[in-house]
């Protein structure tokens, strides 16, 4: 059996697809809180061997755990701009704390979500090379508690013979429909424009760099899948954390042009201020290093961020569809 968390989540619910396309379906137990209905959409009509809610999946999981062949765990609190750290250290570190115990334990393979967020102003750099981890200097409780937490794996004594974390960059793409302000940039740009036929982006608080000149790794949810399915089915890849990125840093000026074009609509921008209570903490450029997993053995071609932004926004934005 495999177990994913999250499932009613952005990616959990896009990763439960995935496993119904490779025919895992019906040997995946999924796990999530299921309060928000907005949410079942993500995972209407999906195959699954079980539901468990999160508030007794750790007892289930410790007395079931003999008959698990994977863990994808990617339930967490994923909120920037939360600033209760309680939360986080309950659903986001103590948790996952209690699955990676059994799972070392009893060498189950596990891949966990961690964040890009972990690289804090992006000044140390954006290298997954372990010995540099300790370093990061997170900018917010949530990038907090991914570092706590990759910190923690990394000291464990008792590690499962296959086991990969992985710091996601800017993903973008369907079933996030239920995220509110922590969507992606492109979901907001759509809706932006469809309603006011122009979008707002953030100005430049930082000498020499533009307004929208701004730069994040963006990568479709798509190319997500397919490394964690690399992941999953590759028996010869060393075990570690790795970044989920492309490798190649846009501008948000690049990205919301993609949304204009993918509506067959001429650009039409407005600049303004940065919230104070995301100013401080806000990231001019994000860049995955991505020779470790290329390294690896990881081959695909990333999505082209307008072939990635066309595909999202006129087969799931318009259309209201879900992966």
């Amino acid at each position: 059996m495999i177990i994913l968390t999250g499932v009613s989540g952005f990616i959990g619910s896009c990763m439960l697809t995935k496993l119904n396309e490779l025919g895992l379906g019906r040997d995946t137990v999924v796990v999530d809180d299921f309060y928000m209905q907005y949410k079942d959409k993500n995972t209407d009509g999906k195959l699954v061997r079980e539901w468990v809610h999160r508030d007794i999946f750790l007892d289930w999981f410790e007395k079931t755990s003999q008959q698990i062949d994977l863990v994808i765990h990617l339930g967490a609190r994923t909120d920037t701009t939360l600033m209760d750290k309680k939360i986080f250290d309950a659903l986001n570190v103590d948790f996952s704390k209690r699955i990676w115990s059994v799972c070392a334990n009893r060498d189950i393979p596990i891949i966990y979500a961690s964040s890009a967020a972990t690289y804090g102003d992006g000044s140390l750099g954006f290298s997954d090379d372990e010995d540099l981890i300790p370093q990061l200097k997170p900018l917010n409780p949530y990038a907090e508690s991914k570092q706590t937490f990759d910190e923690y794996v990394l000291n464990s004594e008792i590690k499962p013979s296959k086991w990969f974390g992985c710091k996601f960059f800017n993903v973008f793409g369907p079933n996030e429909y239920h995220k509110g302000r922590m969507a992606s940039v492109v979901f907001h740009a759509y809706k932006q424009i469809a309603n006011t036929g122009s979008m707002k982006l953030f100005k430049s608080h930082k000498k020499g760099i533009k307004d929208g000149e701004q730069k994040r790794d963006f990568i479709y949810i798509l190319d997500v899948l397919e490394i964690l399915t690399f992941m999953m089915q590759s028996n010869d890849v060393a075990s570690g954390i790795y970044n989920v990125g492309t490798g190649n840093a846009r501008t948000f000026l690049d990205l919301t042009h993609a949304v204009f074009s993918a509506k067959d609509l001429d650009p039409s921008i407005d600049f303004i201020d940065t919230p104070e209570d995301i100013r401080d903490s806000y990231q001019y450029f994000t860049e995955a290093n991505m020779e470790k997993l290329l390294h690896a053995g990881y081959k695909k071609p990333f999505t082209a961020l307008e072939e990635g932004v066309q595909e999202y926004v006129r087969q799931y934005l318009r259309k209201g569809r879900y992966y």
